[in-house]
C-alpha cells in the first residue's frame, strides 16, 4: 500500500510542483510588493511593513468596493443560475432541433468580450439603441432609460450582460447533470400522477443540488474576478457605482500610481477568496456525508 502511494505521488509530484511555481511565485511576489512603497513598475521601493494594509483597510473606497463586489457576485450567481437552470431544463426535453439548440447556446460564451461589449453598448444606447424603443412601444417605460447613467442601473445592466455571457457555460454543466438523472424516476412519478412542478421539486432538484452547489462556488470565484466587461462598459462608473475590487486594484496601480497599495488590495482579495473557497468546500463535504 505504501509503495503504491509513493508511486502515485511520484506521478503527481511534477504537476503539483508546476502548479506551485505558477501560482505560488506570483503570490509571493505580490506579498513582498505589498510590504514596500513602490509607485510604478520597475521603480525601487523602501520596506514599509504593513503600512499599505493599514491604509487600504482604513479607506472608505476599499470597503465600498468590497460591498459592490459582494452585490456583483450575489446578483450574478442568482441570475446566472436561474437562466442556466431554465435553459438546461428546456434543452433536456425532446423536441425537433434540440441538438442544434444545444450547440448554438454556447455561442454567447465563445464570442470575444470586446464584441459582446460593442453589441450591448449599442443595444442599450439612448441614441440609436434598440432596447429603449422596444420598451417604449411595449408601454413599459415612458421615456428612454439611461442604462449606464446611474450607479444602480449601471450595476444592474452589467450584471445582466455578464450573466448573459456566462450562463450558457453553466447551462451545459447543469444539462450534463440532468442527463444522469434516471428516466425511470420520472416515469414512476408520472404514473403516480405527479405534475411537472412536483417532478422537479421531488426528483430533479434534489439530484441536481450537488452539481448546482459546485457550480455556485466556481461561478462565485469567476464572477469576483471579472474585470474586462466592467472596465470596457463603465470603467467603474458612474460615480464609482460599479467599482468592484478588480477595478479598484487596476485604478490604484495604473491610474493612481500606487503599485504596492494595489498589491495589498490583491493580497486581501486573495485571502477573502481562499477563505470562501475553503468554507464552501467544507460545507459541500459535510452535505455529501449527510
Amino acid at each position: 500500500m505504501l509503495q503504491s502511494r509513493a508511486i502515485a505521488f511520484a506521478f503527481v509530484a511534477p504537476a503539483l510542483l508546476f502548479l506551485a511555481a505558477i501560482l505560488g511565485w506570483p503570490l509571493v511576489q505580490a506579498v513582498l510588493l505589498s510590504l514596500q512603497d513602490v509607485r510604478v513598475i520597475g521603480s525601487p521601493g523602501a520596506f514599509v511593513g504593513l503600512s499599505n494594509y493599514e491604509r487600504v483597510l482604513g479607506a472608505p473606497a476599499f470597503w465600498r468596493a468590497v460591498g459592490l463586489s459582494a452585490v456583483w457576485v450575489l446578483a450574478n450567481a442568482v441570475l446566472q443560475t436561474a437562466l442556466a437552470l431554465a435553459a438546461a431544463l428546456v434543452l433536456n426535453e425532446k423536441f425537433p432541433g434540440v441538438r442544434i439548440a444545444r450547440t448554438w447556446i454556447i455561442i454567447t460564451w465563445i464570442v470575444p468580450t470586446v464584441v459582446v461589449v460593442v453589441i450591448w453598448r449599442w443595444l442599450f444606447s439612448t441614441s440609436g439603441g434598440m432596447i429603449n424603443p422596444l420598451l417604449l412601444q411595449a408601454g413599459l417605460i415612458e421615456r428612454p432609460v439611461g442604462f449606464f447613467a446611474t450607479p444602480w442601473t449601471a450595476m444592474a445592466t452589467l450584471v445582466f450582460i455578464n450573466s448573459w455571457r456566462w450562463f450558457p457555460f453553466i447551462a451545459l454543466m447543469v444539462l450534463a447533470g440532468l442527463t444522469r438523472v434516471p428516466e425511470e424516476l420520472y416515469e414512476a412519478a408520472r404514473i403516480d400522477g405527479a405534475n411537472a412542478w412536483e417532478r422537479f421539486k421531488s426528483i430533479t432538484w434534489p439530484l441536481l443540488a450537488p452539481t448546482l452547489s459546485v457550480l455556485a462556488v466556481i461561478g462565485t470565484l469567476l464572477s469576483f474576478n471579472v474585470f474586462d466587461i466592467i472596465w470596457l462598459l463603465t470603467a467603474g462608473g458612474p460615480a464609482g457605482g460599479s467599482r468592484t475590487l478588480p477595478v479598484l486594484i487596476y485604478e490604484t496601480a495604473f491610474k493612481g500610481y500606487r503599485l504596492s497599495e494595489a498589491a495589498a488590495i490583491s493580497v486581501i482579495a486573495t485571502v477573502l477568496l481562499m477563505a470562501f473557497a475553503i468554507l464552501a468546500t467544507r460545507t459541500l463535504e459535510k452535505g455529501e456525508e449527510r
